[in-house]
């Protein structure tokens, strides 16, 4: 068969297909199946003890690969830092990658590498954690490592300025962008004079700090009374635990945990902050709530899903699918022990930043007075419950609820009701919730953004 004949049958064939195609009957439409009842989740049994020096363990058997997450959790995060010390426990934590008193920062680095794992220390707002997934048979290995790394790092003077030199690049990044900008004057206006209120701190206080400084911040919150340790994984319980008490119970207890006091309470705040010739601005809306160990919690997440936090959200669906003022908006709960806030985020258009104000606060005032339909509801609830279920689905997922539940004194049974209190939050619940808490006269309002645009559009919300 010629190739000029091979052509006209794949075009006859073709034809022939299309016919049928277009004369065939219409399939009925076939409905998606149901989704199902969304299970509560269920760990398995764990294993808690309590060192002599104070330092609580948890150990959960979980999943059937062959590996173990390890984390030790320390009460060591940026709310400890004074004011005039912001980033000091990140330089900390930086710094304790530089080798110990046995062994030299490379040494580290092979030694987890030949466990399959890697050393991770970060530092968040509340805590500081030291971590690491290895092989399951090298779990009493990775115990030791990470109880010499959190109990006597080697701290150089040496790499104190190179050290340094890595986090003020940080620093340039993060402040160039109009989100850090605004999220520094948010916790500014929201937290005032609290730790939780300070972001970054300045060129020359960071290229100020000492080596005593990082040494004394270590001594003072690096302790077995403020930490927790959890390993989660496949691994010989009983010889794990033999380890721990062997690598840890000479850990000194330390300083008690004794946390700032609590910050004032804040009222109304609007702040614009010039970015000339931006294209867009940055919105950040929001106010203090109450925290995760509030009866109201549950249903506050249910509340935020709806109105902002879940793609599906109704801010979401104005502001970006109807409206087209902005991409990716955003609404969020942030918790602290005995703290939290809420915050709408989002960048939108330069020239309908007022719009984009009017459209969010219209939805926050119609769950205020209206409560949503029983079926937009149950499809939040469901998404919730998807999101907490893949959340805990990974030895790290697990252990970072674990570390949530602890933090916030939230009670052994949180996790395995969760899904079920979710579920239970009715229309009216989330009426409520939006009406109790919700305040748009108590909101604060940060906006970055071209000020000669930008400043006619928002003129009346700056007002008191």
């Amino acid at each position: 068969m010629t190739p000029q004949t091979q052509r006209r049958v794949r075009r006859c064939v073709l034809t022939i297909a299309l016919v049928t195609l277009s004369t065939a009957p219409p399939r009925a439409q076939q409905k998606p199946p149901e989704a199902g009842t969304p299970r509560d989740l269920v760990l398995p049994a764990a294993r808690r003890f309590t060192l002599a020096n104070g330092l609580p363990v948890t150990m959960v058997p979980f999943g059937q690969v062959p590996k173990v997450v390890i984390r030790l959790v320390v009460a060591a995060g940026n709310v400890y830092e004074s004011k005039d010390e912001v980033w000091l426990a990140d330089l900390t934590g930086n710094l304790m990658r530089e080798g110990t008193a046995t062994y030299a920062a490379d040494a580290i680095a092979r030694e987890f590498a030949g466990m399959g794992g890697e050393l991770g220390i970060s530092v968040a707002s509340d805590t500081a954690s030291v971590s690491t997934e290895v092989l399951a048979e090298r779990a009493g290995d990775a115990v030791r490592l990470i109880a010499e790394v959190a109990q006597h790092p080697r701290l150089p003077a040496s790499e104190l300025e190179r050290v340094k030199g890595n986090l003020l690049r940080q620093l340039a990044i993060q402040k160039a962008s109009a989100q850090a900008i605004a999220q520094e004057k948010f916790a500014q206006l929201l937290y005032g004079d609290h730790p939780y209120g300070r972001v970054f701190p300045t060129d020359g206080a960071l290229k100020g700090y000492t080596i005593d400084q990082v040494r004394a911040f270590h001594q003072n919150h690096y302790g077995a009374a403020r930490a927790r340790l959890y390993v989660a994984g496949v691994f010989d319980q009983s010889a794990v635990e033999v380890t721990i008490r062997q690598a840890f119970e000479g850990w000194e207890r330390g300083q008690p945990n004794v946390r700032p006091a609590e910050p004032a309470s804040s009222e109304r705040r609007f702040a614009l902050i010039d970015r000339a010739d931006a294209p867009q601005s940055t919105v950040l809306l929001g106010l203090r709530v109450p925290s995760a160990a509030h009866r109201d919690w549950i249903a506050l997440q249910v509340t935020d899903a709806l109105l902002g936090g879940a793609f599906a959200s109704r801010i979401t669906a104005n502001i970006r699918e109807q409206k087209g003022y902005t991409y990716s908006p955003g609404s969020a709960l942030d918790a602290h022990p005995g703290q939290a806030d809420w915050v709408e985020s989002a960048d939108v258009t330069t020239k309908v930043t007022g719009e984009s104000l009017k459209e969010i606060f219209y939805e926050i005032d119609r769950l205020r007075k209206e409560a949503p339909s029983a079926n937009e509801l149950h499809g939040i609830e469901n998404n919730l419950a998807g999101v907490f279920t893949v959340q805990n689905a990974s030895r790290t997922g697990v252990i970072g609820r674990l570390v949530f539940v602890d933090l916030h004194g939230l009670g052994a049974d949180y996790l395995s009701t969760y899904v079920k209190r979710v579920m239970a939050v009715t229309p009216e619940d989330v009426r409520r919730i939006a009406s109790e808490y919700l305040l748009p006269d108590k909101m604060t309002l940060v906006v970055v953004g071209d000020e000669k645009v930008v400043k006619p559009q928002v003129a009346h919300w700056s007002q008191p």
